[in-house]
C-alpha cells in the first residue's frame, strides 16, 4: 500500500507529509527553547545589580561559530537547490561542506566547554584526616583547595572585560567556610543556565549532523529510485538546520 502525499503536496495544505511533520516538530521546539530562554532572562534580570558575570565567555570563538553556522545554512540550501536542478554531484559537495562545518562548530564548542567548566564549576580537592591523633599531636583540619583568580575584591570577578593579566593560583580554605557556599551558588546558577542552553543546542547540531551524514552517505541511494522524495528529505533536513542556526543567534546573545 502506497502512503499518500509522501511526495506530492496535499491540495488543502500545500504541504507533503514530511514537510507538515517538520513544521509541527519545529513548533514544539520553539516552545522548548522559548521556555529555556525565558528562564535565562528571568535569572539575568532578577540578579542583584552588578552581580551578573560579564566577560567570562569567549566572544571571539562565539563569533566564529556564528559565522560557521551561517555558512552552513547557505551550503545546506545550495544542496537542496542542486537536488531540485538534478545536479547530484553538486548536492554531494554542498552537503559535505555542511557536515564539515557542523563538525567544526562542535569542535569549537567542545573547546569552549573546557573553559566553561573551569570558570563556573568549582573543582574542590578535599583531604580529610580520619585517624586519631597521637598523644601531643594536633588533628588536621578538613580543608579544600581551590584553583582560581586572585582579586582584591570579589566584585572584580563579575566583570572581566576590562581586566587583563589576572593572576591565577591555588588557595586553601576550611571546608566549613561560608564564603565558599556563596561562590559555588553564583557559579552554578550561571553555568546551569548557559550549559543548558548551549548544551541542548549542541545536541541538536549533533542530531542534525547525523541526519545530514545519512543523506550524504547510505541514504543517497534513494536518489536513483525516487529522486523527488529524496529531494523532499533534503528540504526537511534543511528546515531543521535553519532552525538550529536561528536558535544559535539567541544563544550567542548570552555571550554579551
Amino acid at each position: 500500500m502506497e502512503i499518500p502525499y509522501a511526495v506530492q503536496p496535499r491540495a488543502d495544505t500545500g504541504l507533503y507529509n514530511a514537510k507538515a511533520g517538520i513544521w509541527l516538530f519545529l513548533a514544539s521546539e520553539v516552545m522548548l527553547f522559548g521556555a529555556l530562554f525565558s528562564a535565562y532572562v528571568l535569572l539575568r534580570v532578577g540578579a542583584v545589580p552588578g552581580e551578573w558575570p560579564h566577560g567570562w565567555l569567549n566572544v571571539t570563538l562565539g563569533t566564529i561559530n556564528t559565522l560557521v553556522l551561517a555558512l552552513s545554512a547557505i551550503t545546506t540550501l545550495l544542496a537542496w537547490v542542486a537536488c531540485k536542478t538534478r545536479q547530484f554531484d553538486k548536492f554531494k559537495f554542498f552537503h559535505a561542506c555542511t557536515l564539515l562545518l557542523a563538525l567544526t562548530f562542535l569542535c569549537i564548542k567542545g573547546y569552549e566547554y573546557h573553559d566553561k567548566w573551569i570558570h563556573y564549576e568549582i573543582q574542590l580537592n578535599r583531604w580529610t584526616h580520619r585517624r586519631r591523633p597521637h598523644a601531643g599531636e594536633h588533628p588536621k583540619e578538613d580543608y579544600v583547595v581551590i584553583e582560581g583568580r586572585y582579586v582584591a575584591d570579589e566584585k572584580d570577578l563579575y566583570d572581566l572585560r576590562a581586566q587583563k593579566d589576572i593572576k591565577t593560583g591555588k588557595s586553601k580554605f576550611r571546608a566549613a567556610d561560608q564564603g565558599m557556599e556563596k561562590l559555588r551558588s553564583v557559579a552554578q546558577h550561571v553555568s546551569g543556565a548557559l550549559l543548558t542552553l548551549t548544551g541542548l543546542h549542541a545536541l541538536h547540531i549533533l542530531g542534525g549532523s547525523i541526519v545530514i551524514g545519512y543523506l550524504w552517505g547510505p541514504g543517497r541511494r534513494m536518489w536513483k529510485t525516487d529522486p523527488e522524495r529524496f529531494t523532499n528529505r533534503v528540504e526537511v533536513s534543511g528546515l531543521f538546520w535553519h532552525f538550529v542556526d536561528l536558535v544559535w543567534i539567541f544563544c550567542f546573545l548570552s555571550y554579551i
